[in-house]
């Protein structure tokens, strides 16, 4: 039973800012605005961004960089939508969980304990603001698996504690100045949430389920297909982090002239290389770059052949022909933008609208498991 007549309608609003938090993510990220704002929540000690001329050439006193107004923006207003989706998760855990034990005072307190840890953060009392997060994380996941009750506490409550984890993983992209793993993990903790919201909202709109006898059968073919996306988008997310997706110049399906080039592995798939390195433009030899290019190419035949199938699977199963056009055309177009995101140079639209390729296929597999049950 749904905790709140409206709960579904919040859960889809928090999946359509979710998608535009993903997405303006992406753009920040691939326009070069990711430090434009050198500290962390404000930007430049703003709680918005340096605009008039006073406050640039204060903030240009204070900090070592300088502001570029057209890119703080930018990295500011994202934060606020993402704030703003925090918020409208932290009200769908509270319906949730309103009517268990201690749910509300679960909920509110463990997130006190994080609005009381940003503040020690910014005065640099960073260990116990940690600490502080840790203990609201313990205090949420304790709730959330404690009880069995079929109902949406504990799915909201979880993702609660994954958009917390998200917000951290935000300030570190920051502080830690663009570190590639730090980045990789920013991007599939922001798809995690939006998988949780999109099963949350499918699970409790009325009549969503789509009760078939094959079920058993397609569900693990949309299973493996999620895993493998998930790979795919993993490595795409540290290509983008290490600046190689023009590693192989503009040259498709060759690379730099040639079907395999010199390659890097071991230095291109190195996850940890300390803290205090700028990795702004990437810090990667050539070789190393080619290597994780050529391993987010073939990873994307993997994917694109799974995909495929399942699509014309669906096309051929009663009752779920539309969803197997719809993967169908989503895969074809994120395969014709990952191309021509090569061909082209990598243009700032096209990148952008390749990180929303991706959202759609993970809504259309997370969807169809969501609401496929046994007849």
């Amino acid at each position: 039973m749904s905790p709140h007549r409206h709960f579904h309608r919040l859960a889809w609003a928090a999946v359509l800012l979710a998608v535009c938090v993903i997405v303006f993510g992406a753009f920040v990220r691939l326009s070069d605005a990711g430090l434009s704002c050198p500290d962390w929540p404000t930007c430049y000690g703003q709680a918005t961004w340096p605009r008039h001329e006073a406050q640039i050439a204060a903030a240009n006193e204070r900090f070592e960089r300088p502001v570029e107004v057209h890119k703080a923006w930018r990295e500011q207003f994202h934060r606020h939508i993402a704030a703003l989706l925090g918020l409208m998760v932290l009200g769908l855990a509270a319906l949730a969980a309103r009517r268990r034990r201690f749910g509300l005072a679960t909920v509110f307190g463990a997130s006190a304990l994080v609005a009381i840890a940003i503040p020690l953060y910014m005065a640099e009392r960073y260990v116990t603001s940690s600490v502080l997060v840790a203990v609201a994380q313990a205090w949420l996941l304790v709730f959330a698996f404690r009880s069995t009750q079929p109902d949406f506490s504990r799915l909201a409550t979880v993702t609660l504690a994954v958009i917390i984890v998200q917000a951290m993983l935000g300030m570190w992209t920051v502080t830690w100045l663009l570190k590639p793993a730090v980045v990789m993990a920013h991007l599939l903790g922001g798809l995690t949430t939006f998988s949780l919201l999109v099963w949350l909202a499918w699970r409790s709109t009325p009549e969503a389920r789509i009760a078939r006898p094959d079920s058993a059968r397609l569900r693990p073919m949309l299973v493996v297909g999620l895993v493998l996306l998930g790979i795919q988008i993993a490595l795409g997310g540290w290509t983008s982090a290490n600046y190689a997706a023009l590693a192989c110049g503009t040259d498709f399906p060759t690379c730099l002239g040639q079907w395999w080039p010199q390659t890097d592995f071991r230095e291109g798939f190195v996850l940890w290389r300390g803290i205090g390195v700028d990795y702004e433009g990437g810090v990667l030899d050539g070789p190393a770059r080619v290597a994780i290019q050529m391993s987010h190419r073939i990873m994307a035949l993997l994917v694109f052949g799974h995909l495929l199938f399942l699509a014309l699977r669906l096309r051929r199963t009663p009752g779920l022909g539309r969803w197997g056009w719809a993967l169908g055309i989503a895969l074809g177009t994120q395969v014709a933008l990952g191309i021509g995101n090569v061909v082209h140079g990598l243009p700032l639209w096209m990148a952008t609208a390749h990180n929303a390729g991706a959202v759609v296929l993970l809504f259309i597999l997370v969807s169809l498991l969501a609401r496929l049950r046994p007849a």
